[in-house]
């Protein structure tokens, strides 16, 4: 019987970041995916989402183009045309992997997959004997009760993708970064929409400001937002909700998050990714794969979160309200004072600091290439790296970093 160095069960980025790290070692690697190698981020979530994103960003960009000297007539959407393009970048990264796969020499087999033992993995009536197996087999949307998807009118993160219109109108429940997310990309396309959440603020893991701002945002871009507020039935297509109003979409988005999908746990079995219910991000998904694989230790902590859209929303590290009651020091620089803001036509939001004896602990940032932004400073808090010595760095002008260097003068 073939014996494996490393058996992995699942083809996201943990199984396909642990299958290349250790083959790039030498060793013998096998990976069971029942559906396609990418799993959730690149064929459910991530990926997909982004790419209808951006066509809805152009979209509104074009409409708007006369503010920037651009006349454009006649500008309408081909949503076919928006998921046919979705579609082909899924295929093509898609590809960029099977070929990885192949010149790794990795087997893989298309199969669902049981694990047996800590050396034992089933799959097609067969036995794959393993020295070490990964669990990476990810997660699912979760269900809410009352709101159980029908994929008809209640429609999952992974129903939404497959859409072949657009809706005249739609309510999202939850506003975390998938609701906010599609919240954005309707919008943009003109559609109506409303967003009902639980918590008492927008995005309720961001910090407070944050949540403030986003909800200045959504009341600017027309966005009709619910909070401190559930769906207390459906009937006849009709939303009642909590606070006596009563809404009649076209569409409902379930985007309240994703649950760990169930496996029997076997002790000596790694589980990591979204199974093993810590932070649900590809980036953190990754950076396990590594820890588990080279041993590439990583500070949990520091997982940025990135919300995408206009403006990009990332934070790391602790929130204001996590700090009340110690001392500590804030920055908070408006985005419309760069060059580079203005030039772009990209004022909104902020890029807030906090720090603790001279050290950032927290950064917040609503901007255009945020995502970006929050890098820098992450790697300075992984570092160690005072807010003092950041000043003797020199910061490209104009530019959105540069709000960086700024922010460091104005901590008080």
């Amino acid at each position: 019987m073939e014996l494996y160095n490393i058996g992995i069960i699942g083809g996201g980025p943990a199984g396909y970041t642990a299958a290349f790290a250790a083959a790039k070692q030498g060793k013998k690697v096998i990976l069971f995916e029942k559906d396609f190698l990418g799993g959730v981020c690149l064929n459910k979530g991530c990926i997909p989402t982004k790419t209808i994103l951006h066509s809805s960003e152009l979209y509104k960009k074009a409409l708007n183009g006369m503010d920037f000297g651009v006349n454009a007539q006649g500008i309408s959407i081909d949503y076919k045309k928006v998921t046919e393009r979705k579609n082909f970048v899924i295929e093509r990264l898609r590809k960029g992997l099977e070929l990885a796969f192949k010149n790794l020499k990795i087997t893989v087999v298309n199969s669902e997959a049981k694990i047996l033992s800590k050396n034992e993995i089933e799959a097609r009536g067969e036995v794959y004997n393993c020295e070490k197996i990964i669990c990476a087999v990810g997660s699912s949307p979760r269900v809410v009760k009352g709101l159980e998807f029908d994929h008809e009118f209640l429609l999952s993160s992974d129903d939404i993708l497959e859409l072949k219109k657009l809706p005249r109108s739609i309510v999202i429940v939850g506003s975390g970064a998938i609701g906010t997310e599609w919240a954005r990309i309707f919008n943009n396309f003109g559609v109506e929409t409303t967003v009902v959440e639980l918590a008492s603020n927008i995005l309720p893991l961001a910090d407070v400001e944050v949540s403030k701002r986003l909800e200045r945002i959504f009341k600017s871009e027309g966005i009709k937002f619910y909070t401190s507020t559930t769906i207390d039935k459906i009937e006849n297509k009709n939303l009642f909700l909590s606070n006596g109003e009563i809404l009649s979409p076209e569409l409902v988005l379930v985007g309240v998050g994703r649950k760990p999908n169930e496996v029997e746990k076997i002790e000596g079995v790694e589980y990591i990714g979204d199974v093993s219910g810590e932070i649900q991000l590809a980036h953190f998904a990754i950076k396990q794969a590594y820890d588990v694989i080279e041993n590439i230790d990583f500070r949990k902590d520091l997982t940025p979160s990135v919300v995408y859209g206009s403006p990009e929303i990332a934070w790391v590290g602790k929130r204001e309200q996590d700090l009340a009651g110690e001392e500590y020091k804030k920055s908070m620089l408006l985005v419309s004072s760069l060059g580079k803001a203005q030039c772009d036509g990209e004022t909104e939001g902020f890029i807030k600091l906090l720090t603790q004896e001279d050290k950032i602990v927290g950064a917040h940032i609503v901007s255009s290439e945020a995502s970006a932004l929050i890098q820098q400073i992450l790697i300075a808090m992984q570092f160690g790296i005072s807010a003092e010595q950041l000043k003797e760095v020199c910061f490209p002008h104009p530019t959105y970093s540069e709000g960086i260097f700024e922010s460091l003068f104005r901590l008080k």
